[in-house]
């Protein structure tokens, strides 16, 4: 509904809220991704003109179409419970107050102690599918302390992440070279590292963090009127304010995500 007084407005630009921020990351070449970290995750991988139907638990869904261009598609995966696992070690568990504290808290330990975090509260989406799964916390010994629930709690968001992208290479066959970040999570600075070292390739927080999602939309409406000359003008309007690279050792790694997996299994079929 709009006010008689307003003068027509021509609407140059339309896209979805994830789209939005495909684009606003400048994903234009097949196999570029991002990452968006608030409460839950959502990623979105460019498959390019090619239309991929998931084998592997994600969905096929239109990234955007620039005019009389072709459409392009992308391959996207949900993660449900991220941000707000943070929000529960602070409001249920009391641990800390505010969302910002748990990095430092987490930096208390070395590491997670064998502690692993699935937070399946009501079941858990791509690439699983799983509604039946409930939250647990593996690993636990006597060492074990709310530093390493809160490491576990950020790596969760990481693991989880992980999942999601080695599904999104199985179904377009295009190998990841890096993935580009934003949203409230990523000034976490552990976590990002974490999120590199789990994926064993850099990851890349733009200048602006934040999921713009209104200014990405901008961007379509800018390419299509004009405002921008071509895609090349828009990546020159996106820059990395940081990026992080891999520094785990390849077998720890492999350690790690084994028990992350084996921590996932434990959490099926709680519900019948």
């Amino acid at each position: 509904m709009t006010d008689e007084n307003v003068k027509i407005v021509t609407i140059a630009g339309i896209l979805g809220d994830q789209q939005a921020a495909l684009v606003g990351q400048t994903c234009f070449e097949p196999g570029e991704a991002k990452n968006t970290y608030s409460t839950g995750c959502f990623l979105l991988m460019n498959t390019g003109t090619r239309k991929v139907d998931s084998k592997s638990g994600l969905l096929t869904t239109v990234g955007y179409k620039f005019g009389g261009e072709p459409v392009h598609y992308a391959l996207e995966g949900s993660i449900a419970i991220t941000g707000a696992l943070v929000q529960w070690v602070r409001d249920n568990l009391g641990l800390i107050q505010k969302s910002s504290d748990i990095e430092a808290l987490a930096r208390t330990v070395d590491d997670n102690g064998g502690v692993y975090f699935v937070p399946a509260f009501s079941g858990l989406y791509a690439p699983y599918w799983k509604d039946s799964a409930r939250g647990v916390i593996t690993g636990l010994t006597r060492y074990a302390n709310k530093g390493h629930i809160a490491r576990a709690a950020l790596e969760a968001t990481a693991f989880q992440t992980r999942d999601v992208l080695e599904a999104m290479e199985m179904d377009s066959t295009i190998k990841l070279d890096r993935l580009r970040l934003d949203g409230g999570m990523v000034a976490d600075d552990l976590l990002m590292q974490f999120q590199a070292d789990t994926l064993d390739r850099p990851v890349g927080r733009p200048e602006t963090k934040d999921a713009t999602t209104a200014l990405r939309a901008a961007y379509a409406a800018g390419l299509a009127v004009g405002y921008f000359k071509d895609l090349k003008d828009l990546r020159s309007n996106w820059a990395v304010d940081h990026t992080w690279n891999p520094n785990l050792k390849n077998g720890k790694r492999d350690e790690m995500y084994k028990l992350w997996k084996r921590a996932v299994a434990r959490s099926f079929d709680w519900i019948n």
